[in-house]
């Protein structure tokens, strides 16, 4: 983003006060807390019933902030920044999103309906993002605010749009529709929720369709109710389980062992595709993203794939394993009846137990009298047979007679209060409330403890890491992704697994074995190897693997292999050294290496690489600079006498960012996707890939004058209390972080680590922290990050993650 602010002044006819409307806006803002705020930025200080944005002003203008809509100017400011005033800072943020959508002119994907919209978004973009640069909501952004703040993070590197909407009343949907302008209209499940803010359901799907009210398409289920309902001038695009005349009707739906197997008719064919779920919301919602597949005409044998590597998206219904053998379903985000019937749904998929107790809260948002609601409760309790009712609130408790063997309790407290008196095992536990009665607490006492030590890989962030270099590429320009070191110590056949969905055009690897192993797990991308032995040459081949030659002694030696195994034409790269000194062809080894290659059949050079010594640093730029220069040289001077023309490749992470100039064919990305940039502005900007987590293992409180660990390097100078946490230098931490220069975070506080770290374990100082024994620790991720701990360290970030043992368990999320 980059639009003057007296343009912005137009857009909603503000009156400015200050003295600089020349000014360049980069970054939207509404939160005071935001690491992006700054000179370029323009905050929106908005009013909501718990808060005003005006009173963190001050704050901001210290910080450097110097744009601000406001509806009123705070006393003494007025000379300290630009305002501009508008009657209403919200209407003001949604004209500036109309005006920042109406930039840009690429397919849009809107969403709106009462259930599956966050799900049916995120598949989508799942299912999409191989072929596009998409930008979509973030989690639930799907309100009066938090549509246009999606809107406005696209930038020109998107090509395609996924948003949802959600409205709670009428007229919402006439603001969101010009901000959204989907070309694709997506109309999910309709329900209960929000039942109260319409006169009748036929009025809220009024609303809901007004999204869809310019759109090319609207994709449906096929439904009475909305049918007649739909604007005549929207074509339509439906599906159905039971009317054959539907554009797509699903024929038959099996569902066994966690997964179900869907057969559809469409143009008079039938197709079969499978998911991972056996819940109908799922399924409903699997068929949604079906259809916009089919609508942007991709082929039967991708939908087939695809579609099999849905995952469950963790907002609601995650499965957890309980106390006491218990399973336990953690729906702890609504309590509405038509999620009340999804979740009961679900329950019964879940048959490792005969034995069923569901823990409710107060239904809201139902549009029913609280007596025919809770009368259906009862009858949907019965249907799935649930033996056991405990229910939490006023409403439920008054209507505990309905429920055989009901409990009730008033508060979620009370509940927790008489938690020792009840009797959990063996059994599946779907615990189900409304957020306001904060049953994450609940969800606490019946989780069973993990007691170990993990890296918890977030492959989302992965793939937005993958996006935001990619973006950076200039039109048909290749992408290998480095997994050598077992993916950078994050997993490597995982990670892979992720980058071939994404279609990467390489990987790379530093040994043979890597490649190996990751091709015996059914990696097809192509893998290159950065430093093989020639005793490696013959598995190589073996594995369809392809050798980086940096030497003539290396290339003879592949050449004897490949002429014994009577090879034709098999994939090789060269590599140059341009100043790296490390390995490749110099200079004068070029005319021995073209009169070697010259008609010699055996092998091709797939591409010309060469390493670049100081991308990711400014002082050295003339000398990275002068590596791109000879790099291109001798690569064209190979392709010249050679008559080919290969890929040429010299940019790594840091140099995809700082030499754009010098993409050439292909770029080797690294580090950066995941998540770790030189550049600290750069840093901002990505995600973090790798948190590694342990737990308290044990407490104690020395006194004044004890010591802690190995050679007494901690001496308490007063009563201390210590932390025990299960992992040590074998796990991959430094020794040099202990003895108070590095931290773990406890409960978001800084644990200073106390003495030396040990073999399996390290202590830490917890005195100021209110914790327990089980309570999650954080070694890094977020805070303290790999980047603060190399640069503590006097190491690089590379090092700090690629320590990480491979005894330490790798879970990987989406």
């Amino acid at each position: 983003m980059s639009i003057p602010l007296k343009t912005i002044i137009a857009v909603f006819s503000a009156r400015c006060h200050g003295d600089d409307s020349s000014a360049i806006i980069e970054h939207v803002s509404i939160d005071s807390r935001s690491s992006h705020n700054g000179v370029n930025t323009l905050f929106f200080a908005l009013i909501g019933p718990n808060n005003n944005g005006h009173v963190y002003i001050p704050e901001l203008i210290e910080e450097g902030v110097r744009n601000f809509v406001v509806s009123y100017i705070p006393e003494g400011l007025e000379e300290k920044a630009n305002f501009l005033v508008v009657e209403n800072t919200l209407v003001a943020l949604q004209k500036f999103a109309i005006y920042y959508r109406g930039l840009f002119d690429f397919p849009v994907i809107g969403i709106t309906g009462s259930n599956g919209k966050t799900i049916v978004k995120e598949w989508l973009n799942f299912l999409l993002s191989p072929d596009f640069n998409i930008i979509r909501s973030p989690k639930s952004f799907n309100s009066q605010v938090g549509v246009p703040l999606s809107v406005i993070a696209i930038n020109e590197k998107h090509n395609l749009g996924i948003f949802e909407a959600g409205i709670s009343t009428v007229a919402e949907m006439d603001k969101l529709e010009p901000i959204v302008k989907p070309t694709i209209g997506v109309l999910t499940n309709i329900g209960t929720s929000h039942d109260e803010g319409f006169e009748s359901t036929a009025q809220k799907i009024s609303e809901k369709l007004k999204l869809f009210q310019n759109s090319e398409i609207l994709i449906y289920k096929r439904d009475s109710r909305v049918d007649s309902l739909i604007f005549p001038q929207i074509k339509t695009f439906s599906w159905s389980f039971e009317d054959k005349t539907a554009d797509v009707y699903v024929s038959q739906v099996k569902s066994s062992n966690h997964k179900t197997n869907i057969w559809y008719q469409f143009n008079g064919d039938t197709f079969e595709i499978e998911i991972p779920f056996e819940d109908m919301a799922s399924i409903e919602n699997a068929i949604s993203c079906l259809l916009v597949l089919l609508y942007l005409k991709y082929d039967n044998a991708t939908i087939h794939s695809r579609m099999a590597l849905l995952y469950p998206v963790q907002m609601r219904l995650e499965v957890k394993n309980g106390i006491n053998n218990c399973n336990l379903i953690d729906d702890s985000y609504s309590s509405d009846f038509q999620s009340l019937k999804i979740a009961l749904d679900f329950l019964e998929s879940q048959n490792k137990f005969q034995k069923k107790t569901l823990i409710l809260s107060d239904i809201f948002q139902s549009g029913l009298s609280d007596e025919e609601l809770y009368g259906r409760v009862a009858k949907l309790v019965v249907a799935n047979n649930i033996e056991r009712v405990i229910g939490i609130g006023e409403t439920i408790s008054a209507f505990k007679d309905r429920f055989v063997n009901c409990i009730t309790y008033k508060h979620t407290a009370d509940f927790l209060a008489d938690f020792e008196n009840l009797d959990f095992a063996n059994e599946t536990i779907l615990v189900k409330g409304a957020r306001s009665f904060e049953f994450e607490e609940i969800v606490a006492v019946l989780e069973q403890k993990k007691h170990e030590t993990v890296l918890e890989i977030n492959l989302n962030a992965l793939s937005y890491n993958l996006n935001f270099f990619k973006a950076k590429l200039k039109p048909k320009v290749k992408i290998m992704v480095m997994v050598k070191a077992f993916g950078y110590g994050n997993g490597g056949l995982e990670i892979a697994s992720l980058l071939e969905h994404h279609q990467v055009d390489y990987l790379g690897v530093a040994f043979a074995d890597e490649g190996i192993s990751l091709k015996n797990d059914g990696i097809r991308l192509p893998i290159m190897v950065l430093n093989p032995e020639s005793t490696s040459f013959s598995s190589i081949i073996q594995y369809q693997l392809e050798p980086e030659i940096y030497t003539l002694r290396g290339l003879n030696n592949f050449l004897k292999v490949a002429e014994h195994k009577n090879l034709s034409h098999f994939p090789i790269h060269i590599k140059i050294d341009t100043g790296m000194h490390r390995l490749g062809f110099e200079r004068n080894d070029i005319p021995e290496l073209i009169q070697t290659l010259k008609g010699n059949s055996r092998v091709q050079v797939k591409s010309i690489l060469s390493h670049m010594a100081t991308s990711d640093d400014e002082a050295h730029y003339d000398f990275a600079k002068s590596q791109i220069r000879l790099f291109d040289e001798l690569s064209l001077q190979i392709m010249t006498e050679l008559g080919i023309n290969p890929i040429r490749h010299i940019l790594n992470s840091s140099g995809i960012s700082n030499f754009p100039e010098a993409q050439f064919n292909m770029v080797r990305l690294g580090i950066g996707i995941y998540g770790v940039s030189n550049d600290p502005e750069e840093q901002k900007y990505l995600e973090n890939v790798g948190t590694l987590k342990s737990i308290i293992s044990q407490i104690r409180t020395i006194p004044a004058g004890d010591s802690v660990g190995y050679g007494r390097r901690f001496m308490a100078q007063k009563e201390t209390k210590v932390g025990t946490i299960p992992i040590g230098y074998a796990d991959g931490i430094s020794r040099a972080w202990g003895n108070g220069v590095g931290y773990v975070m406890i409960k978001n506080k800084k644990a200073r680590i106390l003495g030396s770290v040990c073999m399996d374990m390290l202590m830490v100082d917890i005195t100021e922290i209110d914790c327990v024994e089980g309570d999650d620790v954080i070694i890094f991720g977020e805070s303290p990050t790999v980047v603060e701990i190399a640069k503590a360290l006097h190491t690089i970030p590379y090092e700090i993650l690629t320590s990480i043992s491979q005894r330490v368990k790798r879970v990987f999320y989406r």
